[in-house]
């Protein structure tokens, strides 16, 4: 049974979604893992989440000046992430930023250039958005991202069909702890693991004052109740996500 916090995260993304026209190719990261084939294998020393207990964890909206420090904690702690990076006033401004999260081995994907909501815009503007954001990543770290995050979890079958002719999925989450309404470390930690499920995505922006400190408590909570902490491909292997779908948890 879901948690009230788990209902009213899913009431949340229902709103978000709210005033599509549409929205199909929506599944969740656990049944497109066990759509694989049933002898398919995992990545060499990668995590078989289909025997542990995963959960992703993801950060948008970098990369900031406070973000090296969130790095260091996750080479300590020997975890990788995946980061939802935004362009003006981010890749643009730290670069080597981005640079380190890949060499670090963390997953980067894209958030757009400006934050725009991508259901209110032309479909033009959608692929600048997106584009501008996927060419600096390649260049700076010599790999195109395969997955996005819509600006606010807005969505919509037009905007399905540009991701797919641009080789993007779609990723929503399943936690947030709204970190951008609170510089309150306990409290973001506690609404983190609160909302925390099996086969769930953590939101969370590592630019926010609050938010970093919180990082390692949750980490050492979330393993203490028996997680693995992993990036949002890992959470979906062996399947590959597939561009134009939305996955949800």
């Amino acid at each position: 049974m879901k948690t009230l916090a788990g209902a009213a995260t899913a009431v949340f993304l229902a709103a978000a979604l709210a005033g599509c026209s549409s929205l199909h190719g929506v599944t969740s990261p656990r049944s497109e893992r066990e759509s694989a084939p049933k002898d398919a294998k995992v990545a060499a020393g990668e995590v078989d989440c289909r025997k542990a207990k995963c959960v992703a964890l993801t950060f948008d909206g970098g990369p900031s000046a406070p973000t090296p420090k969130l790095l260091d904690i996750l080479k300590k702690e020997k975890l990788h992430a995946t980061f939802f990076l935004q362009g003006k006033g981010h890749i643009d401004t730290y670069p080597e930023t981005v640079r380190r999260m890949a060499a670090d081995g963390n997953e980067i994907a894209n958030h757009t250039w400006s934050h725009a909501v991508l259901t209110d815009i032309k479909p033009a503007q959608v692929r600048e958005e997106l584009a501008k954001v996927q060419d600096p990543i390649e260049k700076l770290t010599g790999k195109k991202p395969t997955l996005m995050r819509p600006p606010q979890g807005r969505t919509n079958d037009d905007v399905s069909k540009i991701m797919r002719e641009m080789g993007l999925a779609q990723i929503l989450w399943s936690v947030t702890a709204k970190d951008y309404e609170t510089t309150d470390t306990a409290l973001i930690t506690k609404r983190v693991l609160d909302k925390t499920e099996r086969d769930g995505i953590i939101l969370l922006h590592d630019r926010y004052k609050g938010t970093i400190p919180a990082v390692p408590g949750i980490i050492a909570e979330l393993r203490k109740r028996g997680y693995t902490i992993v990036t949002v491909s890992q959470l979906i292997a062996p399947s590959k996500p597939e561009p134009g779908k939305v996955y949800r948890p």
